[in-house]
């Protein structure tokens, strides 16, 4: 008996009170309400569905006290106007010494107008010193004695030194800092200086690969001419190349400074400069982040991000500034760092978003169901009134 009482007792707590199934009343209207909401629940499940599988990440700034990370340049530019064997590319720190011996790999590939390549082959390029290893003599070689020894013109490291090509005569007057004058060295007269140059006049060149240099503020350009240091100064040999003007239009496809992480965006990608002038110079001053990005899984990646501006004049003309004409990346780092941590989201979280979905989008439903039926109920009662009036 006492059972039987309890039992009573805590059917009085039931929130959910049934009604008999006769008194249950089924309405087109109902039914039409009924998919509606069914289909706004499946789609709402369904978006927080895939915003929980989504991983979470969480920023964080710290002051940057890494120490020993290199600094990992990946670049991609194309010159649709200018030739590889007129292009240089160097790169310098803060300390401004030129950065010859970092470890480095960068290709060239010839275009022709229309940017198509031109061969299959890549050149590899040494920063620094506009050398490839593609270097072409037109002479036909069997036709010279093996064992000569051709005259360096005073440039020579040491009085029997041999310089049997116009680039180890070039090479040898680079390093001397000596302006360079193919058409008075019989070496290149022989290889046909003047007629490659302007055999190539009408090329372009795509120029990728990797810079890895240390981890303070520098600069790497491309520019025209080989380049060489002259009284503690930074300069190119443009002499060599005859009197032509330079366009120096480019496109950008990658250029970031490290590897990438989910999200990441390098504000360079995908730039198109056309030049309006010859001779012109592109300055891009670049502020680095450092950035470490954590995955869900533990690995950690050390890259970077960057925010840039754009500077550009002509220069080395009658109404142009003092310069070179070419593109020049300045950078520096920042003294902040970024700390990106992925988490998974909380499934009590994605839990009770079901939850209050399932749970408003029912009880909304249900009021304008009982809006619907109860509305339709009094228009028909007036409707009835009126005829029977």
């Amino acid at each position: 008996m006492e059972n039987r009482d309890l039992i009573n007792r805590l059917r009085q707590f039931d929130a959910y009170p049934k009604t008999l199934e006769d008194f249950r009343i089924k309405t087109y209207a109902g039914a039409i309400v009924t998919l509606v909401s069914s289909i706004f629940m499946f789609i709402l499940f369904v978006s927080e569905l895939n915003y929980y599988l989504t991983k979470e990440v969480h920023p964080e700034l710290f002051v940057d006290t890494s120490r020993g990370h290199k600094l990992l340049i990946h670049v991609d530019i194309t010159f649709p106007r200018l030739a590889c064997s007129f292009l240089s590319t160097d790169a310098m720190d803060a300390s401004g010494e030129q950065q010859i011996d970092v470890e480095h790999n960068l290709y060239k590939r010839r275009l022709d107008l229309q940017e198509n390549p031109i061969t299959d082959a890549v050149e590899k390029h040494e920063v620094g010193t506009g050398k490839d290893n593609s270097t072409e003599a037109s002479t036909d070689k069997s036709l010279l004695d093996p064992n000569r020894c051709e005259s360096c013109y005073g440039a020579g490291d040491t009085l029997d030194s041999c310089c049997n090509t116009c680039e180890s005569v070039r090479e040898a007057y680079r390093k001397k800092g000596w302006a360079f004058k193919p058409a008075e060295v019989e070496q290149c007269k022989r290889e046909g200086w003047d007629e490659k140059l302007k055999k190539q006049m009408n090329e372009g060149c795509q120029l990728f690969g990797t810079l890895e240099v240390n981890k303070v503020a520098g600069n790497f350009h491309f520019a025209p001419g080989k380049s060489f240091n002259q009284h503690h100064a930074h300069v190119h040999d443009l002499q060599s190349l005859g009197s032509q003007k330079f366009n120096i239009s480019h496109k950008v496809k990658t250029l970031s400074f490290g590897d990438p992480y989910p999200g990441i965006i390098n504000p360079l990608d995908g730039t198109q400069v056309i030049a309006e002038a010859e001779q012109m110079m592109f300055q891009y001053f670049v502020k680095i982040v450092p950035t470490t990005y954590v995955k869900i899984d533990g690995s950690v990646l050390h890259t970077n991000q960057f925010s840039v501006t754009k500077h550009s004049k002509v220069v080395s003309s009658g109404m142009g500034d003092a310069g070179l004409p070419g593109v020049f990346i300045m950078y520096e780092l920042s003294p902040m760092m970024v700390k990106y941590t992925e988490k998974q989201r909380s499934f009590m979280h994605f839990l009770t978003g079901v939850c209050a979905i399932i749970g408003g989008i029912f009880t909304v439903a249900g009021l304008i169901d009982s809006m619907i039926y109860h509305s339709s109920r009094a228009i028909q009662k007036k409707i009835e009134l009126g005829k029977t009036s």
